[in-house]
C-alpha cells in the first residue's frame, strides 16, 4: 500500500515499527494472508480440496512477487487485487495446476483489499500501544515528581494563575490513556472481516457463504460482522478519527513543550544530545526538534482523516474513486500518528524541568498572578464586585508605579482593615492557591488503568 511519505522524510514523521506495518510488501502479504485463509476456509467447508488449499497457502509469499510489476498492472486494472490474484494463480500453477483453479474462489477484489486493510490496522494498533504505554508511564512519573512544583498557568498565552506542573503532566498522561482505550475498542468492536463476493451477497458460494465466512473469520482472527460492510466505510472512518485524535493530543503536548522551551520562558526542555536541536549556523541553538516533528504530524493528520471521511460517500456496492482514495491516505495517517507519538515518548521519558525558572516566571509580574486570590479573599468581606474593582485598581497602580502588587495592597487601608499582614503574605504564595489540584492529580493518575 503506497504512502505519501518518502524514504528520505519518513523517519522524521513516523516510527520504525509503523513503517514496517505500512510497508508495501507487508500489505501484499496481508492480501496473500487473506487468499491463503480463504483457501483453507473453503477446504474446511468442502469446497476446495485440502491438497489444493495447501498448495495455495504455500504460494502465498509476498517475497516471490514483483512489486513494481504489480503496481504497473494496477494502473490498468483499477486496483491491486486483480494483478495480485493473477500473479498468485501463476505461482500456484507452477507447482499444481489443479490447485490454481481454486485461487480466490468466490471472493472479490474488495474482500482482499479491505480485509488486508483491517489486518494492517490491527498491526498498526499493536505498534502504537507500546509507545502510548511508555508515554503515559513517563508523564505519570513526572506528574508525581512535580505535583508540588508551581508553574504559571497561561490563558491566551498570558499569565493567568499558578498551578502545579504535575497537574499539567497528569493531564497529558490521561489524554493519551484515553486514546489507548480508543485503540483497544477499535480492535474489539470495529475491526472486522470483509467478505461478500462480487456484490456483497456471497452468491458464488451458494448456501456455503456464511460457513466459509465463519471459517475465514476464525483463521484470520477477525470478528465476523453481521453482513459485509464494503459499501459502508464507517469502520475505516472510525479508525481514522482515532488516529487523528492521537496525533492531535501529541501535537498539543508538543506545542506546550515548544512554548516552554522558548528562550524567554525556559521552564522545561525536551531531551538534549549530541547533534540534536542544533542550527546549521548558530552554535548556541537548542531547538525543539521532537516537538516540531509531533506538531508537523499533528498538522497533517486532520487533513488525511478528512479524506477518509469524504471517502464514505461512495456509490452503491463498489465505489469508483472514493474507495481508491483510502489506499494511500490511511497508511499515511497511521505513519504520521506514529511519528507524533514517538516524539512524545521521547519527551515523556526525558523532559528536563527547571523548577527554579518556573518560580522566577511566577514572580515576574510582581505578584499580579495572585490578584484573583486576593480578590476572592476580599470578596468574603466586601462582596465580589467591589473586591474585583479594588484589586483591579491596585494592579493598574502596581504596573504604572513598577511596584509589587503586595506592596500596593499593603498601603491601602481598604485592604489592610480587612486582611491582616500575615494573611496578605500567604495570599501571595502560589501553591497556597491551587484549589483541588492535588485531588485532580490523584484522580487523573488513578484513571491510568487498563480497561
Amino acid at each position: 500500500m503506497a504512502t505519501s511519505l518518502s524514504p528520505l522524510l519518513a523517519p522524521m514523521l513516523s516510527s520504525a515499527a509503523m513503517r514496517a506495518v505500512c510497508d508495501d510488501r507487508a500489505f501484499l502479504q496481508f492480501m496473500l494472508d487473506f487468499e491463503a485463509a480463504l483457501a483453507r476456509a473453503e477446504s474446511a467447508v468442502g469446497i476446495v480440496p485440502a491438497k489444493s488449499a495447501a498448495a495455495i497457502t504455500k504460494a502465498c509469499k509476498a517475497d516471490a512477487l514483483d512489486v513494481a510489476a504489480l503496481a504497473e498492472a494496477a494502473t490498468r486494472s483499477g486496483n491491486l487485487a486483480i494483478p495480485l490474484v493473477k500473479a498468485l494463480t501463476t505461482e500456484v500453477a507452477k507447482k499444481d495446476k489443479e490447485a490454481a483453479r481454486y485461487v480466490h474462489w468466490g471472493a472479490t477484489s474488495q474482500d482482499v483489499i479491505d480485509t488486508a486493510t483491517m489486518l494492517t490496522l490491527r498491526a498498526g494498533i499493536d505498534a502504537l500501544l507500546p509507545d502510548i504505554d511508555r508515554a503515559v508511564k513517563g508523564f505519570a512519573r513526572l506528574a508525581q515528581q512535580h505535583r508540588n512544583t508551581a508553574v504559571v498557568a497561561r490563558t491566551w498565552l498570558q499569565h493567568a494563575l499558578p498551578m502545579p506542573f504535575g497537574l499539567k503532566l497528569a493531564e497529558y498522561a490521561a489524554a493519551l490513556h484515553r486514546s489507548r482505550g480508543r485503540l483497544k475498542r477499535l480492535t474489539r468492536d470495529t475491526l472486522a472481516l470483509q467478505f461478500g463476493g462480487a456484490a456483497g451477497t456471497l452468491a458464488a458460494l451458494g448456501n456455503n457463504g456464511l460457513k466459509v465466512a465463519e471459517q475465514l473469520s476464525g483463521i484470520l482472527e477477525l470478528p465476523l460482522p453481521e453482513a459485509p460492510w464494503h459499501s459502508h466505510r464507517d469502520r475505516i472512518a472510525e479508525a481514522a478519527s482515532t488516529f487523528a485524535i492521537i496525533a492531535g493530543t501529541c501535537g498539543k503536548i508538543a506545542r506546550d513543550v515548544q512554548l516552554m522551551m522558548q528562550t524567554d520562558v525556559a521552564e522545561a526542555f525536551e531531551p538534549s544530545g549530541e547533534g540534536r536541536g542544533g542550527s546549521s549556523t548558530m552554535p548556541h541553538k537548542r531547538n525543539p526538534v521532537a516537538a516540531a516533528s509531533a506538531v508537523a504530524a499533528a498538522t497533517m493528520a486532520p487533513n488525511l482523516a478528512a479524506t477518509i471521511f469524504a471517502a464514505q460517500v461512495g456509490d452503491h456496492e463498489r465505489s469508483a474513486g472514493p474507495w481508491h482514495a483510502e489506499w494511500p491516505t490511511l497508511p499515511s495517517l497511521m505513519l504520521v500518528t506514529s511519528g507524533a507519538l514517538a516524539a512524545i515518548v521521547d519527551i515523556a521519558e526525558g523532559l528536563e524541568v527547571d523548577a527554579a525558572r518556573m518560580r522566577v516566571n511566577l514572580d515576574s509580574t510582581g505578584g499580579l498572578i495572585m490578584a484573583e486570590a486576593v480578590a476572592f479573599a476580599l470578596a468574603e468581606k466586601v462582596g465580589k464586585q467591589d473586591a474585583h474593582h479594588l484589586v483591579e485598581a491596585a494592579s493598574k497602580r502596581a504596573v504604572a508605579e513598577k511596584k509589587h502588587l503586595r506592596d500596593v495592597l499593603a498601603a491601602d487601608s481598604n485592604v489592610t482593615t480587612r486582611l491582616g499582614a500575615d494573611q496578605l503574605t500567604k495570599l501571595f504564595e502560589p501553591m497556597a492557591y491551587q484549589g483541588t489540584s492535588q485531588t485532580m492529580i490523584d484522580r487523573l493518575l488513578a484513571s491510568l488503568v487498563d480497561e
